[in-house]
């Protein structure tokens, strides 16, 4: 049994180092110019072809904010986060304190205005605010549950990986963070990274390369040692 799973191990692993090393280019065609074999080049047909980050991240508004293309208004949602993030964590206020001090304001307010005024208008939130946001998070959870079912059977190794990384991450982060400072963490991280990669994305696609080919020697080294052949010769048997 052992035995097995042995040999299960290194073929998972003999597989994973296939797909990295069969999509990273070669050392001897890397250059640093704007032609085919760029490292940009490179590592955009590996990252999954040549789309801009703009194009990436779905295109506009959204876009536009996350990749700060309006610093103003970037600048605000970002700051807003934050303050509601350093007062409700770091001031340990909770939200059903700040709704209960809400609505006693609320109908301190409405007892004056009704003993200034005969008539007091009715306040009522449309319904179709509420179906509305109902659909539009419905649609968002079956197009995440989508997404996710097509990483799944899509058999692409490389997009299976990088899922599986990213819920490792949220996991490891998870165990020290309540949800609240995980929520802000990928906030931030989403009003950063994408306008980061797109100012230094030679140095970043430079990084990714050297570290796939990293991988690839360590990979030929196994190999050249028998590691994994070794397994497939078990299995054979």
């Amino acid at each position: 049994m052992a035995e097995r799973s042995e040999n299960a191990a290194g073929e998972m692993m003999s597989n994973i180092m296939d797909a990295i090393a069969e999509n990273l280019p070669s050392k001897k065609s890397v250059r640093f110019d704007d032609g085919e074999g760029s490292i940009s080049d490179q590592a955009r047909k590996l990252l999954g072809g040549k789309k801009s980050v703009h194009h990436v991240l779905g295109g506009g508004k959204s876009a536009d904010v996350l990749l700060w293309r309006n610093k103003k208004i970037s600048s605000s949602v970002l700051g807003v986060a934050t303050l509601a993030w350093v007062f409700f964590e770091w001031l340990d206020y909770h939200l059903l304190t700040i709704a209960s001090f809400a609505l006693v304001l609320g109908m301190a307010v409405q007892l004056a205005w009704s003993a200034l005024a005969s008539n007091v208008p009715r306040l009522e939130v449309p319904e179709e605010l509420f179906a509305d946001a109902g659909r539009a998070a419905g649609a968002q959870v079956n197009r995440a549950l989508g997404a996710l079912q097509d990483i799944s059977c899509g058999r692409d190794l490389r997009r299976f990986l990088i899922a599986i990384a990213v819920f490792f991450v949220v996991a490891v982060v998870g165990s020290f963070c309540n949800l609240l400072t995980v929520i802000y963490i990928g906030f931030v991280c989403a009003h950063t990274l994408p306008v980061l990669y797109e100012k230094y994305q030679d140095q970043v696609d430079e990084f990714l390369c050297n570290m796939l080919g990293l991988l690839q020697n360590q990979y030929q080294k196994l190999g050249s040692k028998g590691v994994f052949s070794k397994g497939k010769a078990r299995k054979s048997d």
